[in-house]
This record gives structure tokens, C-alpha cells and sequence, in this order.
């Protein structure tokens, strides 16, 4: 469910892309001031050579002084736009290193978000984002009339793992186990890192009980999978075995902390009766729908 956000938009570098089109036409003009300051001054060396050489004529004299007037002028305009192009430059390089350390910060903000949501060892959901999900899917299902299930997943002898083979060993478990879930998990479900060697899932619109035992089988069908390990050279391929509690709403509670509470309790009977999975005992007070 988690969505990477897309790159930053042209408006944020419209400012820059102006500037350099600005600077486009300012040294466009600029080259063509300074050609016409080159024909200016072809234009009075002809007329000079002229002069020198006696072909005069009515006001000639004053019209070379004219002439050279106008060279002058626009010899300082060019060197004028010449200064104002630099400085358009310089502040279109300011700009685009602006826009390059806000671009760095605000993706360093969304790697922070994202960090401060999801499991650093499995890149799953956190606790925090899965209560969330859990919070808004409540609200829905209360809307809506739908079923809801919480599962809350234990892997069975973990610490085993972890002390016939070392604390790597199992990460390596717990990265295999949440790729797993998250393969088979639906698009609008849910899956999380509780904590541990524990995990959370949240079902929603679920459509009738006997659908929540059928995914929570094939949960615990993918775990049970060989897990396949280097350790010491040598590899070992130990099978995992895992209990699921189960919670609906609004048959075992009507809040988040309700139904992954009592969703707990039934991991808990489900690993003492080594059942796989087990549902959690039906909340205070509440019963069940008449069907006649």
C-alpha cells in the first residue's frame, strides 16, 4: 500500500527555467548589439579612408562624427547588456544550486517519513502505520457494514534460530517470512512488523468467516516453506512453524487496541494447542446476528 511519492513538479523549477530563457534572449540581443557595433565601425574606417583620400562631400565630416557617436554608444551598451548577462548567470546558477538542496531536503524529509513508518530489518510496515491502517479500515467497515480481521502471527521456536545460529541468521528468517506475506498479501490488506518474531495483518471487507481460516492457512502454508540459510559454509534449510490469532470485527471488539488484543490471546491458545490458527473468544456482551 505504501507509494513512493513522484519527483518534484515543474512549478518548482519554473523560476530557473524563466531565468534561462531571459538569459537566452538577452544574449541573442547581445550579439546582435555587438554586430552591429562591428558594422558601425567597418562603416567609419570606410568613410574615414574616404575622407583621407579627399573624397569629401557636403557635410561628410559631420556625419563620420555622427557615426562614430552612435559606435560609441552602442560599443557601451553591449558592454552594459554584456554585465547584465553575467549577472543573469550568476543568478541562474544560485537558483538552480537552491533548487538542487531543496529537492535533496525534501527527499531526505520523505526518507525520514517513510523510515519513521516502516520496519528498517523487513521494510514492512511498522506498528505505528499498521494501528493507523487498522484505525481508518475500522472506520470503513463501521460505514460500510463489513467484516473485519486482525491476525496477530507468532513464528513457533524462533529463539531457537537465533541461538543455534546467530542473531544474523535470524534477520535473515524474519526477511524471508515478511517477503513471503507480502507476496501474498492482498492490495488493500495490510501487513506488518509487530515486533520480533511477531506480525500483524489486517483483512479487510472480508466476506464471511470461513475466508479469514482460509488465508490464515495459506499464511501459515507460505511460512512453513524451507528457509534456506548460509551458515558456516554450510547450508541449512530449517522449515518454520508459525500460530495465528485471530479478531473480527465487531464479533471480538470495536477498536484497534480491542481486536489486536484479544487477536493476541488466540495466538496464544492456537500455539498452546499447536492448532495453526485459532479465533479469539467473542467480546462481552455481543451477539451474534439472527439469520431467520
Amino acid at each position: 500500500m505504501a507509494t513512493v511519492p513522484p519527483p518534484p513538479t515543474s512549478a518548482s523549477t519554473r523560476p530557473a527555467k524563466s531565468l534561462d530563457h531571459v538569459l537566452g534572449q538577452n544574449e541573442h540581443v547581445e550579439g546582435l548589439v555587438a554586430a552591429s557595433a562591428e558594422d558601425l565601425a567597418t562603416v567609419n574606417l570606410a568613410l574615414k579612408q574616404e575622407l583621407a583620400q579627399g573624397n569629401t562631400g557636403p557635410g561628410m565630416e559631420s556625419a563620420i562624427e555622427k557615426s562614430e557617436a552612435v559606435e560609441e554608444k552602442v560599443l557601451e551598451a553591449s558592454e552594459k547588456l554584456s554585465d547584465v548577462n553575467e549577472a543573469l548567470k550568476d543568478e541562474v546558477r544560485e537558483r538552480s544550486d537552491l533548487e538542487a538542496e531543496l529537492a535533496a531536503v525534501k527527499e531526505q524529509g520523505q526518507a525520514d517519513h517513510h523510515a519513521s513508518l516502516h520496519d528498517l530489518l523487513t521494510g514492512l510496515p511498522n506498528r505505528a502505520l499498521f494501528n493507523d491502517r487498522l484505525e481508518h479500515g475500522l472506520a470503513q467497515a463501521l460505514r460500510h457494514g463489513w467484516l473485519l480481521a486482525v491476525m496477530f502471527l507468532d513464528l513457533d521456536d524462533f529463539k531457537t534460530i537465533n541461538d543455534s545460529y546467530g542473531h544474523d541468521a535470524g534477520d535473515t528468517v524474519l526477511r524471508t517470512v515478511a517477503d513471503r506475506l507480502r507476496d501474498i498479501t492482498r492490495h488493500d490488506d495490510t501487513v506488518s512488523r509487530h515486533g520480533g518474531d511477531e506480525f500483524t495483518y489486517l483483512l479487510m471487507e472480508v466476506k464471511h468467516e470461513r475466508d479469514v481460516a482460509l488465508i490464515a492457512g495459506k499464511l501459515i502454508e507460505a511460512i512453513r516453506m524451507p528457509c534456506h540459510l548460509e551458515v558456516g559454509g554450510h547450508r541449512i534449510s530449517p522449515c518454520l512453524q508459525a500460530s495465528v490469532g485471530i479478531s473480527l470485527f465487531p464479533r471480538h471488539g470495536t477498536t484497534a487496541e480491542a481486536l489486536i488484543h484479544r487477536a493476541d490471546a488466540a495466538m496464544y491458545e492456537a500455539k498452546r494447542n499447536k492448532a495453526g490458527f485459532s479465533f479469539a473468544k467473542l467480546a462481552s456482551g455481543y451477539l451474534e446476528p439472527s439469520t431467520s
